[in-house]
């Protein structure tokens, strides 16, 4: 998976690139240059050590950053969406359905017991 990719030169800079940025507008030509190489070498690479294509990698940390602050935070869902790298609600809640099956507000009310409560054990 992804650590495997973090030991290699070239995934390594791109996963380095993708958590440190995941808002960012990325694009697989401008994390090829971030990463030092072609878009057809990182696009092998990535999938051969990470598993899945760039892009698609992004789309899943960003869903996962999105689902762990709709389970903590009461932040309103744009909010969410801008900062998982979103620009708009409907783009947003449509990635989040096919990740996680729910849209995002029903998900967070299904998953609102997984906040921990002022006075309750972490």
């Amino acid at each position: 998976g992804w650590l495997a990719g973090l030991s290699d030169r070239i995934v390594g800079a791109a996963l380095n690139a993708l958590h440190q940025r995941p808002a960012h507008a990325w694009t697989l030509d401008e994390l090829a240059r971030v990463a030092g190489t072609s878009r057809s070498v990182l696009a092998e690479r990535f999938q051969h050590l990470v598993g899945t294509a760039p892009m698609q990698y992004l789309t899943q940390w960003r869903m996962l950053m999105a689902a762990n602050l709709l389970s903590r935070s009461n932040a309103p869902l744009a909010r969410i969406a801008e900062d998982v790298g979103y620009q708009t609600d409907t783009a947003f809640s449509r990635a989040f359905r096919r990740e996680y099956g729910a849209p995002p507000a029903a998900w967070r009310r299904r998953h609102a017991h997984d906040r921990v409560r002022p006075g309750t054990a972490a």
